[in-house]
């Protein structure tokens, strides 16, 4: 800016002449966070490019398909922008709405995980029950319900706090709804989502600040319930045995990992180049969706997996962030959803990861906002959009603005 000042002479007295003098301006401040949204930009493109790659030669080879290579491409592409407008108008909803509905919405969520148990409403795929068809496209109760629990855990966190530290009134409710929603989860069964949002209520109890000789507790309890699901499970205990020594029978329950494997050392530093892949070619299970990163390894390399690794850590610290900043404003239903949607997100892109890279035991979990599938993708959208809704009230808040 520039401001006209008059100037002249002191001792005469001689009319002054204007003079310019720059002024500087503040620049606009953002609205909202602008890092965050590029990692969520990087993470959709890619995995437009990636399952394009991994799922050309499914589609070519499907009748159902119709033998269309961009079947999948299409079918993908019309998720993200699903998955976009409803996280536009999940974006214009206030945080304290969504604090008010969580327990309905949470509600409504064992609702669904009931219904796809009901015969002739689930739709059976590979031996479980995880859809609810829609006609045009399968709805997967689970992936709402990741979500739902973030925000019931954020509002029921809130509400308890003034007894977080006694057992009985404060921890008890939530393991007896944990309990109900992981056991409909595993009748599907569905033990990755149930791994997931197991996670997603521990951490966000800890991060409320309950008593600490429960999570003590807790670590001692959860190893021996885990085995006792495994031992009780054959098709469970030939995963975690398969796991161990993939090698051992690689034709049988080996045999997803041990091509993951393959794929991961074909991949080298810089890849084998994009479209190159020969994992994909029928030989790698489900490439396109669990076992999408796989496909990365080969064809983008070392460098491929390391960014996308390094895009998921910024999404999840930029949540703890936001998180933190909605902590120091008071506002701590915002604090706590921002940083559960970070330990969701991040803990199932870390299962994903280190199941396709042989350091976990294979699970049915999809790498968010990257593999392949509508309600997993269009859930991944609205928890992000809550994320950038939180931080976008939070600088208004801090400049003294309604929200």
């Amino acid at each position: 800016m520039v401001a006209l000042t008059p100037a002249g002479d002191m001792q005469t007295g001689a009319p002054r002449r204007p003079v310019a003098v720059k002024t500087r301006t503040r620049p606009p401040q953002a609205q909202f966070d602008e890092l965050l949204l590029w990692v969520l930009i990087a993470l959709l493109a890619l995995g437009l490019v990636m399952v394009y790659s991994a799922s050309i030669p499914t589609a070519e080879a499907g009748k159902y398909t119709g033998f269309q290579p961009a079947y999948y491409l299409l079918r993908h592409g019309a998720y993200i922008a699903i998955g976009l407008l409803a996280g536009v108008l999940a974006f214009q909803v206030p945080v304290q709405l969504w604090q008010s509905y969580a327990p309905y919405l949470f509600l409504a969520g064992v609702v669904l995980l009931v219904l796809v148990l009901v015969p002739g409403i689930g739709r059976e795929v590979n031996g479980s029950n995880r859809w609810l068809s829609l006609y045009i496209i399968n709805l997967q109760p689970s992936e709402l319900m990741k979500l739902f629990v973030v925000l019931y855990a954020a509002s029921y966190t809130v509400r308890k706090a003034k007894v977080k530290d006694t057992f009985v009134k404060a921890f008890m409710p939530m393991f007896a709804v944990m309990v109900l929603v992981g056991g409909l989860l595993l009748l599907e069964p569905d033990m990755g989502a149930f791994v997931v949002i197991l996670a997603i209520a521990l951490g966000m109890l800890w991060l409320g600040g309950y008593n600490i000789k429960v999570f003590l507790a807790l670590l001692l309890a959860l190893p021996v319930a885990f085995a006792a699901l495994i031992y009780f499970s054959p098709y469970r205990m030939q995963r975690i045995v398969g796991f161990m020594d993939p090698w051992s029978d690689p034709f049988g329950k080996g045999y997803q990992l041990s091509h993951a494997l393959i794929a991961f050392g074909r991949g080298e530093w810089f890849g084998v180049g994009l479209g190159g892949s020969v994992e994909k070619l029928f030989y790698l299970p489900e490439a396109h969706t669990d076992f999408l990163l796989a496909v990365i390894a080969e064809e983008l390399g070392l460098v491929g997996v390391t960014a996308v690794i390094a895009l998921f850590a910024l999404l999840v610290l930029r949540s703890f962030q936001i998180g933190r900043h909605a902590a120091f404003l008071g506002r701590n239903f915002s604090a706590l959803a921002a940083q559960g949607i970070g330990v969701w997100l991040g803990i199932q892109a870390m299962i994903n990861i280190g199941v396709n890279m042989g350091v976990l035991p294979t699970k049915g979990l999809t790498l968010p906002f990257l593999s392949f599938g509508g309600s997993g993708l269009v859930v991944n959208c609205i928890a992000a959009a809550v994320l950038l809704r939180v931080d976008y009230e939070n600088r208004r808040v801090a400049r003294g603005l309604p929200v």
